[in-house]
């Protein structure tokens, strides 16, 4: 099961210096593992990411998926909000979450 943590367009101005010329809007979610949820040591909690271009002629979706990451609710949702302050992408996701498990996991 997921649920919505929160959701954000990428402003235009950093669009535009990027060269992009369409909206891009990031959705963030918490995956709860609930076939894992009473096995004492698997990760309950995951986070999804999916991000939305709207292009003129067309709508292109991705989004990445680690299914597995913490045991505790409350660093699953701080890394969801880290997630989205930064505007992380789901091409970003295995890296930020690798360079953060240490201190957030």
């Amino acid at each position: 099961m997921t649920t919505f943590f929160g959701g954000v367009f990428i402003d235009q101005k950093t669009l535009e210096t990027a060269g992009i010329n369409y909206p891009i809007k990031l959705e963030y979610y918490k995956r709860i593992n609930e076939d894992e949820f009473f096995k004492e040591n698997a990760a309950k909690y995951g986070v999804n990411i999916v991000k939305t271009e709207y292009k003129h002629d067309k709508t292109i979706v991705e989004q990445k998926c680690i299914k597995y990451l913490t045991n505790d609710e409350t660093r699953a949702n701080y890394l969801l909000k880290i997630l989205k302050e930064n505007f992380v992408t789901p091409i970003e996701l295995d890296e930020i979450v690798s360079d953060f498990s240490k201190q957030l996991l």
